[in-house]
């Protein structure tokens, strides 16, 4: 049983080297991850083959894309890095190196927790330097889209809230709060799954999109069941959600806030994002 540190104030690397392999969800290829020590502060990320120094990972690289989250460094795109990015802040590393063949993160089986067991597999030890300063709030923040809202708001502790609310009966009004450890995280939220729904399948694969969807990597919801159960939590649809926000907030940092997402999106996470950083370089009057 790995001990994962109490909260998110120190800074952590890993103890070595892990990797693993899989399928992109929308691409359908197969894709190579190495995760590799670092003394450098933040998430770093590299290309297989590619001779350049890794790229720090920053909120201003995130693109706002259909289903997933997308960073755009130079002429490179990498897609799908929620859940890889969940699972390393998430358990409370702050030094780390993303070595990635190919542009899409495998989704694996569809959770944070085969990243959280390649974690557990490495380990982890006390960095070299401290870790990124954690976004500072001075009062609210609220952006919404449609009838999707997110707040943040200044909290003694780093706390999240989700709601969603779905037409379909096996999904519904979902709720969750919980003040996020990397012990919770690891128990309460990695093992949940993305969601879709059977009507939309085959629209979004004309599309071009889920090409690595499967329903040993995804919920698929048909209205008033599920077509894979059992579920790993009778709520792992919000749990799942509050998954998606730890991954976009991961480069950002967690703030000082009680996070509060109502129908929330990669895109309206994403906003959140910049405004964290927006407020947090922004002094004081």
């Amino acid at each position: 049983m790995t001990n994962w540190p109490q909260d998110y104030s120190e800074a952590w690397t890993l103890s070595r080297a892990v990797s693993r392999a899989g399928v992109g969800l929308h691409s359908g290829r197969e894709a190579d991850v190495e995760l590799l020590p670092s003394d450098l502060a933040g998430v770093h990320l590299s290309f297989c083959g590619d001779s350049r120094p890794p790229q720090l990972l920053r909120p201003d690289q995130v693109r706002d894309s259909a289903l997933c989250t997308t960073l755009v460094l130079g002429e490179r795109r990498v897609a799908t890095v929620e859940h890889l990015l969940a699972a390393l802040v998430g358990c409370g590393l702050s030094h780390v190196e993303i070595r990635l063949s190919g542009d899409e993160v495998p989704l694996l089986d569809g959770s944070a927790q085969n990243w959280v067991e390649a974690i557990a597999e490495a380990g982890l030890t006390p960095a070299s330097s401290p870790r990124p300063q954690q976004p500072t709030l001075q009062q609210p923040l609220v952006r919404a889209r449609g009838s999707s809202v997110i707040t943040a708001t200044p909290a003694e502790r780093f706390s999240l809230v989700g709601v969603i609310d779905f037409p379909q009966a096996a999904i519904g009004r979902q709720q969750l709060s919980i003040e996020l450890t990397p012990e919770r995280f690891v128990n309460e939220i990695a093992p949940a799954r993305t969601f879709g729904f059977r009507d939309q399948v085959d629209q979004l694969r004309a599309a071009g999109l889920i090409q690595g969807g499967a329903l040993d990597n995804a919920l698929v919801c048909d209205g008033d069941q599920w077509l894979n159960p059992p579920l790993r939590f009778p709520d792992e649809p919000v749990r799942h959600k509050i998954l998606d926000l730890i991954g976009d907030l991961a480069l950002v940092g967690f703030p000082q806030a009680q996070v509060l997402v109502y129908r929330g999106s990669h895109g309206l996470h994403t906003e959140l994002a910049a405004a964290l950083q927006d407020a947090s370089l922004t002094p004081a009057l």
